[in-house]
């Protein structure tokens, strides 16, 4: 098996109808977060099946499909790299898989919230084996690239998982000034996370720092409160 043949396989399912659907959806336009990205109309579902036949695939081939210049390739690629990492139980396997993902991160082969959202919970995980995971998080809050620093954001789901609040609590902190959109959402589907674990520490979050959060973020936090808690938090900004 190979690249190009599962790249022929995801052009047999392409529509030209649906691409530019989700060229729409993923804002492609020109000055949209994500201008000039090319999709051809394969849904999530396909491309998950289509990744399934190619479980196997070397790094080498893996790269072919996450440098495409086609959306769903990208997704294919990414998707197959997860999904490894995912059967893997070698910490050393795990390591090398990771750093194929943040070197893939910054060459912007990954660069849409889709692409981020749908892998960074799962090779998240390896930083749980760092002793020092914040430094790792903490280098890509600072870039300059919007999807570095939603990665690190949603890494921390990770963390989630296994218990640590810490890591969710500190990024979404980091990022409260963040002036993009996505990573409003970030922040607050994180923190909404966090909050379904431990009420108790999101509503000291927000006591906090209610008042400097960009809306979105504070109605994506709040959406598990009742409808009335919902209301007295909105009230604050």
């Amino acid at each position: 098996m190979s690249a190009k043949q599962a790249i022929a396989d995801l052009k047999a399912l392409a529509s030209v109808g649906k691409a530019a659907e989700l060229q729409r959806f993923f804002k492609t336009g020109p000055g949209d977060y994500a201008e000039g990205d090319l999709f051809i109309g394969v849904v999530v579902p396909q491309t998950r099946k289509v990744a399934a036949r190619y479980k196997d695939l070397p790094l080498n081939e893996i790269a072919k499909l996450t440098e495409s210049d086609i959306h769903e390739i990208r997704l294919c690629g990414l998707i197959i790299l997860t999904n490894q990492f995912k059967r893997s139980r070698d910490v050393n396997d795990k390591k090398r898989l990771f750093n194929f993902y943040i070197r893939e991160l910054k060459a912007g082969n990954i660069n849409n919230w889709d692409l981020v959202d749908i892998t960074a919970p799962t090779l998240g995980e390896y930083l749980l084996e760092l002793e020092d995971p914040m430094a790792v998080l903490s280098k890509l809050a600072k870039s300059k690239s919007l999807w570095e620093r939603r990665t690190s954001v949603v890494f921390t789901f990770a963390f989630l998982r296994a218990g640590d609040l810490e890591p969710t609590y500190e990024m979404a902190e980091r990022h409260l000034g963040d002036k993009h959109d996505l990573m409003h959402k970030a922040v607050g589907w994180l923190l909404r996370e966090m909050g379904k674990r431990d009420p108790g520490l999101l509503r000291a979050f927000l006591k906090e720092h209610c008042t400097e959060m960009p809306r979105t973020a504070l109605r994506y936090s709040i959406e598990k409160f009742s409808e009335s808690e919902r209301q007295r938090w909105l009230k604050t900004i």
